[in-house]
């Protein structure tokens, strides 16, 4: 936050918050279920939803994030209305026209590659069938998750290359590997895309200095909000795409109000993520319409807050863990 006299009382957090479990239409990134905290400041309603995996340290930039979302009004739109991509699981390529179904009007699509327990032929053949699927107008970005070492990414481009990629996000873990592979691919001309290599990293713009990219994946809440992540965006002077975390649409809206905020859009952005619930807390859910998201705030449905509410354990764990990461925030 930007003054000390911007922080709430913990109590003020804690007294307006609710923990939802929303399940999922299709399984995506090992879970079912995905569960969030959301809370009600003077500017609206924010979300704190680290995956369930991540250390405190790491935890306490998403509730940065929500804190700055709930208290301080959200930086100038430059534009109205964000193009978002279809988001691809890593399913069966039988599977695909029925996720892709889900996103009305998408013109772009996001595969899941390099999921643990499958190989680089299902991963061609998801692509392949998102191809068949969208037709040769349509825009196709592979993301790896950092799965690769760089000779197995290298094979991998390779690979789905015929299928005309927009880029491929995080195909190795590291910087150096990044730069190494950037560098073996140059000639094919699809573009290297980080994600966890800005939003997990110590240094957010280590990978920019180092040559490793040619795009910049940004999310809102890993990065601890709004204004951090464009300032990473100004400083690392690479184009960007907002992606989002499994939000609900109260933490969609903050991804879509920093690609609103954003001086240049070339790319659409990964904030269609609604669609793969089968249910929202706000009604209706920030779900793509011709391809589209509207900028603006959301606020739940207290009728679908408590339909999904997690239940009383879930809800101590979330508690408690705003209670330590604010610790950790307030040092």
């Amino acid at each position: 936050m930007s003054s000390a006299a911007a922080w709430p009382d913990l109590a003020e957090i804690l007294d307006t918050a609710h923990v939802v479990a929303l399940p999922l239409a299709t399984r995506f990134r090992g879970i079912d279920v995905r569960e969030a905290l959301l809370f009600e400041g003077p500017e609206g309603w924010a979300e704190f939803s680290p995956f369930t995996e991540y250390d405190d340290a790491e935890a306490s930039s998403w509730l940065a994030a929500a804190i700055e979302d709930s208290r301080m009004p959200r930086p100038a739109a430059r534009r109205e209305v964000i193009g978002v991509n279809a988001t691809v699981p890593a399913v069966a390529a039988a599977s695909v026209p029925s996720v892709l179904a889900r996103f009305d009007g998408c013109r772009t699509a996001k595969v899941k590659v390099a999921e643990p327990g499958q190989v680089l032929a299902d991963d061609v053949a998801r692509v392949r069938a998102v191809r068949e699927a969208m037709g040769p107008e349509g825009r196709i970005r592979v993301d790896a998750n950092g799965a690769w070492n760089v000779d197995e990414a290298e094979h991998a481009v390779h690979a789905l290359a015929e299928f005309d990629l927009e880029y491929v996000e995080q195909p190795c873990a590291s910087v150096e590997e990044l730069a190494e592979l950037r560098r073996r691919v140059k000639y094919m001309g699809i573009p290297i895309a980080a994600d966890e290599s800005v939003r997990k990293a110590a240094d957010p713009l280590a990978v920019a200095r180092a040559g490793a990219a040619d795009l910049l994946v940004i999310k809102a809440q890993p990065l601890g909000g709004v204004r951090r992540a464009l300032e990473i965006v100004q400083e690392a002077g690479l184009p960007a795409i907002v992606s989002s975390a499994l939000d609900t649409s109260v933490g969609l809206s903050m991804g879509v109000a920093l690609a609103a905020a954003l001086p240049e859009l070339d790319y659409d952005c990964g904030l269609g993520t609604a669609s793969l619930f089968t249910s929202d807390v706000v009604d209706p859910p920030l779900t793509p319409r011709t391809g589209l998201l509207t900028v603006g705030r959301v606020t739940p449905d207290p009728a679908l807050l408590a339909e999904h509410a997690a239940s009383v354990a879930r809800r101590q764990w979330w508690l408690d863990r705003v209670r330590r990461c604010y610790a950790v925030l307030r040092g």
